[in-house]
């Protein structure tokens, strides 16, 4: 089933439908409040505005995830108006260094998701702490992790689950997974 939008005439039927798109992030800026996501089948670049995405769960989303949303054509364009689901970015899974292989095991659905919040990240520095709630030892969380579990930034306070393994250095998250997505896993 291919998109067809109207031309702006007769916006409010088309403001009406509401249908399933798959795509990719274009771009996603959390300060701006605001991202594209390009798709097969859309004439133009669909937005995505932050609050659809805070909706779904996630404060930010990894250029190049995939992406399942209902759109709706609006007399501002084609926007997001619901997250399905979001997929990491292609490229595989990123490890950390060879402590972390070592201990990975092959299907990482294994690792049981622990309920965290985020203690700080500075995505300059490129990674950050969470506290897994009921443990007094910080988990490290590094942004090649995050971006491969499809998120951009975290946010000090942020609920988020992750799947952890014990590194030489201490405990790591090898996957984030946000709060509420986190019952549809």
């Amino acid at each position: 089933m291919g998109l067809i939008w109207g031309n702006g005439s007769d916006m409010t039927e088309n403001e009406e439908a509401v249908q399933i798109l798959h795509g990719r992030v274009k771009w996603f800026d959390p300060t701006k409040g605001f991202g594209f996501i390009v798709a097969e089948g859309a004439q133009t670049d669909v937005l995505l505005h932050a609050n659809v995405l805070r909706n779904y769960g996630q404060g930010s989303v990894a250029d190049g995830a995939g992406i399942t949303v209902k759109v709706q054509a609006t007399a501002r364009g084609v926007q997001a108006v619901e997250v399905l689901k979001i997929d990491p970015p292609p490229g595989g899974m990123f490890l950390l260094g060879d402590e972390a292989a070592e201990d990975l095991p092959e299907d990482m659905n294994t690792l049981a998701l622990e309920p965290a919040r985020v203690k700080w990240f500075d995505k300059g520095k490129g990674f950050g702490f969470a506290n897994v709630f009921g443990r007094p030892e910080d988990v490290f969380v590094h942004i090649e992790v995050l971006r491969h579990s499809g998120f951009a930034d975290l946010q000090a306070g942020e609920a988020i689950c992750l799947r952890i393994i014990e590194g030489k250095r201490g405990r790591m998250a090898v996957q984030v997974v946000s709060w509420e997505a986190s019952v549809r896993v």
